[in-house]
């Protein structure tokens, strides 16, 4: 097995735990409850997802380059708002949405790989482009609004009934 195959292998399983665990954040945001293991499993391996994304080779530019920017930018907020802030006043608003995100953009990566990789969706759609993964990104886009929006909405509701 070459260097970079197990890379790959290590940068997948890193991204696949960061989904996870990112799923646990969520639904727990959505019980008002912050899950502080499970929330620093999800920021920490979706912050080294997003880092060794950029250490593969480089043979041209790609969406998946923004994609790890904005990222980039969700974590950093997400992980200020919680570890610098302790989520006090807006900054609760700012890590529940941040957070949210940040596990968008990792679960729309997991969907562009899958369409990349799976002969079957590969087959719907080859390009990315077609009327299969558009609506597949659509639908998923749709469900993480929806979450981020009841989450910052109970989370924040939380806060209230504990002041």
């Amino acid at each position: 097995m070459n260097v970079l195959h197990t890379f790959t292998i290590f940068h997948v399983l890193l991204s696949l735990v960061g989904i996870a665990a990112g799923f646990v954040v969520v639904f727990g945001l959505l019980g008002a409850n912050r899950l502080p293991h499970w929330t620093a499993v999800f920021l920490w391996t979706t912050v080294l997802t997003t880092v060794t994304g950029y250490m593969f080779p480089f043979h041209q530019f790609k969406p998946s380059y923004v994609v790890g920017v904005f990222s980039l930018i969700a974590l950093a907020l997400a992980i200020y708002a919680l570890y610098v802030k302790k989520l006090a006043g807006g900054w609760r608003s700012v890590y529940v949405i941040d957070a949210a995100i940040a596990q968008y953009l990792n679960f729309f990566v997991l969907i562009a790989q899958l369409f990349q990789k799976v002969p079957a969706l590969k087959a719907l759609a080859p390009t990315q482009t077609e009327a299969p993964f558009a609506l597949t990104q659509l639908v998923a886009l749709v469900i993480f609004v929806v979450l981020a929006i009841l989450a910052t909405r109970r989370f924040r509701h939380e806060e209230l009934r504990t002041a």
